[in-house]
């Protein structure tokens, strides 16, 4: 190969095995044109993957005949294949999911006579109401044993012993076989939709033990649930599902769009709420929020997971509503705006101590002993919350029976849970309640971090259950203490009749603190209504929401999951709009006397492959003095270098060239660079406002910025650099920060 023959001008998109042949007028073939590939920890570049999608679907409707027509079809129904499958995969899974938690979780107080793998429910079908069940055993039963004490001693040390079990079980799965299949992964999603690769997060082996992780955990008792990580296996299922074709392999534009919609779905089946799933997808994963194609696939995806989860009608009820609401009043009074806006502060303000009390546990764990041992943390952590849960009898149900209970108004016709009915005990219920509510906090906040699956949703709800629950038999107290005061003017003059619904003050509760928490408004009102069946009551709900959110800003800025980002330091752009405070361009970038530059027709090959292997930035800007000459990425002029023979590497007769115009060097003496540029770059003066800098990052999904005056580069600001900006008001950014290993 004679030398200066490398001109690369215009590629044909090609095959890989003529990737290094000359083309019929000497040159190289265009590389841009190949799909890049990312590692793990970069950022995909949006606007190449883009065009080549564009570039692509031009290609199949160019091709003449039938061909043209038949093969835009052939893509369309791959893609809608992917988007099916994915939501009858996490509608089965998750529905099964259930079954087996449910049967791991009774199976700590007793198992059924004439099926052991019956859980409480099924053992018990078909009886009367009001009639003893005598085929389910527990534990002290199954033994014979007689003594109130001894039964007690051995129901309590079953139930630890087995919490124990499935808690060490499944962490002991996370640490040994998938690291990444721990917490709830919607940090991680928000990020990976955001344009942060992250493809061993999303392995078929982190599927396999996210799965059966959080099924073992969830039955053990932890104070979490399995919301958040069904969108992570959701994720994975659809990933999986992409690399079978390649229009999606090899374009990792396309793949967020499926994965979009496969978190939709998973919400779906988290929740029973179809419509939630995809409100949330717009809401939490706003990366899409403006394509009504990607709208439109997460409709579907959430529709087909909620009819899969429905026909195999996992809780027996043929109904997709997980906490039925039922005989709650329809009319509500002025004066209970009162409590709610009360239950919306107190949410406001917990949720924003929960945040901070799981920041400050998970710094502890990471720089104490407790980072060498997991799993033993996982088994001390669920050896803790069983022997405390048992003492508590709100705190020792699971989480799910405990909020359907909480949710119910008071039957004559059906069994009082726990005396939760009694008047005479309303004092009691309420301490029982505060004392559980408080418990489940801190056991939640230490709990969601430890290398187990855990989603903070159910949890959450428990905790403003039992608190919503609490003042509703207050209020229903205080309403039959005082029947006639002014402020009941509204309510029967008959305390015996009802006008307060102390179990939907507990759904109220449980908006506020999901609110204070997770600072979600719509989408959460949605999941809530949809998870209750409480359409009626939909303005409380708001107001709840509202107040919670309000309150929650006012102390703290984020939700959890944009702390957890922050704390694991991913390249996630907040969607809020951004306000400076004056300041300019200059302020966010990083000044040229900081930058790592290529020197035009200055660098050999072999310090140019040097400069590549020293620092692992996606590019570098390439200049001539201080003149610029383009931004060259690390993808393509790796690519020109891996054409070169080890020979001409170690030449130093010949430099490295990019421009494609004004050249100082005679060709004999230059290595034609110049396709390593970036066919187009935004260029800004660095006196524009910040926040016209931080919406473009936004907007347009850029990695850098060259700020210039007059031609000359004047500084660099990349996505990194407005990502610390966003984050500045959180002092804990990166404390958790871990690069991920690429599988490859």
């Amino acid at each position: 190969m004679s030398p200066g023959r490398y001109p690369i001008q215009s590629w044909p998109a090609i095959a890989t095995e003529e990737l290094y042949e000359l083309t019929e007028d000497g040159h190289l073939p265009d590389t841009t044109k190949l799909p890049r590939h990312y590692k793990d920890g970069s950022s995909i570049d949006w606007l190449y993957e883009e065009a080549a999608e564009r570039g692509r679907i031009h290609a199949l409707k160019a091709q003449a005949g039938v061909r043209g027509l038949l093969l835009p079809l052939l893509e369309s129904s791959r893609l809608w294949l992917v988007v099916i499958l994915t939501g009858m995969g996490i509608g089965i899974a998750g529905a099964w999911l259930d079954v087996l938690v449910k049967w791991l979780g009774d199976l700590r107080e007793g198992h059924c006579s004439y099926g052991f793998f019956y859980n409480q429910v099924a053992c018990c079908s078909g009886l009367d109401p009001g009639e003893k069940c005598v085929d389910w055993l527990t534990w002290s039963e199954f033994f014979h044993i007689r003594s109130i004490f001894v039964q007690s001693l051995l129901q309590c040390f079953i139930y630890v012993v087995l919490a124990i079990a499935f808690a060490g079980s499944a962490s002991f799965l996370v640490v040994t076989y998938a690291p990444y299949a721990f917490h709830t992964g919607i940090p991680e999603i928000k990020a990976i939709l955001g344009g942060y690769v992250f493809d061993a997060f999303l392995s078929p082996w982190t599927l396999l033990i996210k799965a059966v992780g959080l099924a073992l955990a969830v039955a053990s008792g932890l104070s979490l649930g399995k919301e958040g990580p069904l969108v992570h296996v959701a994720c994975c299922m659809a990933f999986g599902l992409s690399r079978l074709f390649s229009q999606f392999s090899q374009n990792e534009a396309q793949k967020r769009k499926l994965l979009a919609a496969a978190a939709a779905a998973g919400v779906s089946v988290a929740f029973g709420s179809p419509l939630g799933g995809v409100l949330f997808g717009l809401e939490e994963l706003d990366t899409f929020a403006s394509e009504t194609d990607v709208m439109w696939r997460a409709f579907v995806a959430s529709a087909i997971a909620a009819v899969s989860l429905q026909w195999v009608n996992p809780f027996g009820t043929a109904k997709l509503v997980l906490f039925q609401v039922n005989n709650t009043i329809d009319v509500w009074r002025a004066f209970e705006l009162i409590p709610w806006l009360g239950l919306g502060i107190i949410g406001g303000i917990l949720g924003a101590l929960i945040i901070r009390l799981n920041v400050e546990i998970a710094l502890y764990r990471r720089n104490s002993y407790l980072n060498d041992w997991p799993v033993l943390e996982v088994v001390c952590a669920s050896a803790m919350t069983a022997a405390i849960s048992y003492l508590v009898v709100f705190a020792r149900v699971p989480a799910s029976e405990l909020v359907a209970n909480l949710f119910q108004e008071c039957d004559s016709t059906k069994p009082d849970y726990h005396g939760l009915c009694n008047p005479t005990a309303m004092w009691e219920n309420v301490f029982l309640l505060i004392l559980t509510s408080t418990i489940k906090i801190v056991l939640t906040a230490w709990t969601f971090g430890m290398m187990i699956p855990a989603g903070i949703f159910l949890p959450t709800i428990a905790i403003g259950a039992c608190l919503g629950r609490a003042v509703g038999l207050l209020t229903q107290g205080l309403y039959r203490a005082y029947p006639t005061a002014w402020i009941f003017l509204s309510c029967p003059p008959d305390p015996s009749e009802r006008c307060i619904s102390p179990g939907f003050y507990a759904v109220l509760g449980a908006s506020a603190m999901l609110g204070g928490v997770t600072r979600m408004t719509i989408s959460l009102v949605v999941i809530v209504f949809e998870l209750t069946g409480a359409l009626s009551h939909v303005l409380p709900i708001m107001i709840c929401v509202m107040t919670s959110k309000w309150v929650g800003d006012a102390i703290s800025k984020d939700g959890i999951y944009p702390v957890w980002i922050a704390l694991r330091q991913y390249p996630w752009l907040s969607p809020f709009t951004y306000h400076d405070k004056g300041e300019t361009g200059a302020d966010v970038m990083k000044s040229f006397s900081e930058l790592v530059v290529i020197n035009d027709e200055e660098l050999f090959p072999g310090a140019l492959d040097a400069l590549l292997k020293k620092y692992d930035f996606n590019g570098f800007p390439v200049v001539r003095g201080t003149h610029l000459v383009g931004f060259a990425t690390r993808e393509k002029i790796k690519a020109v270098l891996g054409i070169l023979s080890s020979d001409e590497l170690s030449d130093n007769a010949r430099k490295c060239s990019f421009s494609r115009r004004e050249f100082v060097l005679p060709e004999a003496d230059r290595i034609d660079f110049s396709a390593s540029l970036e066919e187009s770059i935004l260029q800004l003066r660095k006196d524009v406002p910040q926040e016209l800098v931080v919406n473009m990052f936004q907007k347009l999904n850029l990695r850098q910025v060259l700020f210039t005056q007059s031609g000359n580069l004047t500084g660099m600001a990349t996505k990194a650099d407005i990502v610390s900006l966003l984050t500045s008001h959180f002092q804990h950014t990166g404390a958790l920060a871990q690069q991920p290993q690429d599988p490859s």
